[in-house]
């Protein structure tokens, strides 16, 4: 649990220093080779937290310290495990869960949470530093203006 705590704390620390850098750095700016050099690593180095180490960490920590095996069967709870027994569709046919499987569906979680943040990043990235255009003038008050 402390490693997979870790690997999250380092992650988010990782992300972190990517937006301190991208509110630093003007839009537009040369790059150096070593900066690119730096960046590139410094980023390969987050996709394989994000990508690599969190979810192994986390497939690692169900399987050893819960215990989330395809032998116990039901959903897992801190209050006991729901369905135990199956879902059952009004007595024909019954789905059987186990505790593997709500793993397997936490670790798509978070393939999915830094998917969505992978690609947020980038149009951030790509948006910082440009200003919306007000069209319309407007008063004090925030009505519009016309002209005379």
């Amino acid at each position: 649990m402390v490693a997979l705590i870790a690997s999250i704390v380092i992650t988010g620390a990782m992300v972190g220093a990517v937006a301190l850098q991208a509110r630093r750095r003007p839009p537009g700016a040369p790059l150096t080779w070593g900066e690119a050099f730096v960046a590139g690593t410094f980023l390969f180095s987050l996709a394989f937290m994000a990508y690599g180490v969190v979810p192994h960490l986390w497939l690692t920590f169900a399987d050893s310290e819960l215990q989330w095996r395809t032998d116990s069967l039901g959903i897992p709870t801190p209050f006991g495990r729901l369905w135990e027994d199956g879902i059952t569709f009004f007595g024909r046919g019954r789905i059987m869960i186990n505790a593997q499987v709500i793993r397997d569906i936490v670790a798509t979680l978070i393939y999915g949470l830094f998917l969505v943040g992978n690609f947020w990043g980038w149009l951030w990235w790509q948006k910082r530093g440009k200003r919306v255009e007000v069209t319309e003038l407007v008063s004090t008050y925030g009505r519009p203006l016309k002209k005379a």
